[in-house]
């Protein structure tokens, strides 16, 4: 497998507001979920685990979906959810923020996009971090092996260009599906009387560091295959999630400062005061697509953000298995 990802982002950003065509593909199994997050990225339990515990509880945010006929439910703030035996099922994703982004080859325009994305290289700041998560590493090779589009495909079909090379031995080792995903990449909420008022906010957009760290405790304290948890464990990863202060929710507070509509120009954004809002804030630098560029081989073949996936089975955490600059994910990782 291998994409083109120099200039793109389309995987790490909300580009709808840049698409003459409607793009709605946030859901699996025919379930629509609550919020409006595009391109979710859904983090395994030990993935959520490793985020807290360097300091990023702020970067994350839950999803919950309204039911299908055949799903068990649970009303909560007069909504129908998703449930197992009455339990909230929910995935706990990166958040999205509005910053300043020029993806394919455009003007610069407020989008969302993912926290870790640098919205000047377009490249993920924890690309070569163990804390790059899996769906990120293997995209789109879960979209490829379940026969689904990929963003790359989106954005070639909207605004030209190829962006997927090589649809050929897609990369599926961090793919969970099926009653596996259970306490892994799939969590159920164990007492729905806590989230009174929360499923309104997370509707509305309104969610409170609270409401986030709810879902990221009881994310933690999950067991793989099964609905038991951990009381202790989440009580203590909530208290775990008050307390971040990352560079990611300094930075999403400052960008949310500056924004004014979303897809609104950012052409005239002052580059000396917020040109490198987050690098102020502590993010690590990203290394620019000169730098990748030198360090591939010269075949001639002129792509000049290409990239290839190596051995889905032979890599180690935080390596790049799918080969791409990235946070996002479409359809075949979604919950």
């Amino acid at each position: 497998m291998e994409v083109n990802c120099e200039g793109c982002a389309g995987c790490c950003i909300d580009w709808r507001p840049l698409s003459p065509i409607p793009l709605d593909h946030e859901r699996r199994g025919g379930r629509r979920p609550l919020d409006d997050v595009y391109n979710l990225v859904a983090l395994t339990r030990d993935e959520v685990r490793r985020f807290v515990a360097s300091g990023y509880g702020d970067a994350l945010a839950p999803r919950l979906w309204y039911p299908v006929e055949r799903d068990d439910r649970v009303r909560i703030d007069g909504y129908e959810l998703a449930a197992i035996e009455g339990r909230p099922v929910f995935v706990v994703g990166l958040r999205k923020t509005p910053k300043p982004v020029a993806p394919f080859e455009g003007d610069r325009r407020w989008l969302r996009a993912c926290v870790f994305l640098d919205p000047a290289t377009l490249q993920c700041r924890i690309h070569d971090d163990r804390l790059y998560p899996g769906e990120c590493a293997d995209y789109p090779g879960h979209n490829l092996a379940l026969d689904r589009e990929t963003e790359c495909e989106r954005v070639e079909r909207v605004h030209g260009g190829v962006r997927l090379l090589d649809r050929g031995d897609p990369p599926t080792r961090h793919l969970r599906l099926g009653p596996g995903a259970l306490g892994s990449t799939v969590f159920a909420h164990p007492d729905p009387d806590r989230l009174d008022g929360v499923v309104d906010r997370l509707v509305t957009g309104d969610a409170r560091t609270s409401d986030r760290a709810e879902f990221v405790g009881w994310a933690v304290a999950s067991s793989p295959g099964s609905l038991a948890v951990d009381a202790e464990r989440a009580a203590t990863t909530r208290e775990e999630v008050l307390a971040a202060s990352s560079w990611v929710g300094r930075a999403v507070d400052r960008w949310t400062a500056l924004v004014g509509d979303i897809g609104d120009d950012a052409a005239d954004l002052d580059e000396d005061e917020h040109g490198r809002v987050e690098e102020r804030e502590g993010a690590p630098p990203t290394p620019g697509w000169e730098d990748e560029r030198d360090e591939r081989p010269r075949d001639g073949d002129g792509d000049g953000g290409r990239q290839e996936s190596g051995d889905a089975d032979g890599r180690g955490e935080g390596e790049d298995v799918g080969g791409r600059r990235g946070t996002g994910d479409a359809d075949g990782g979604k919950g």
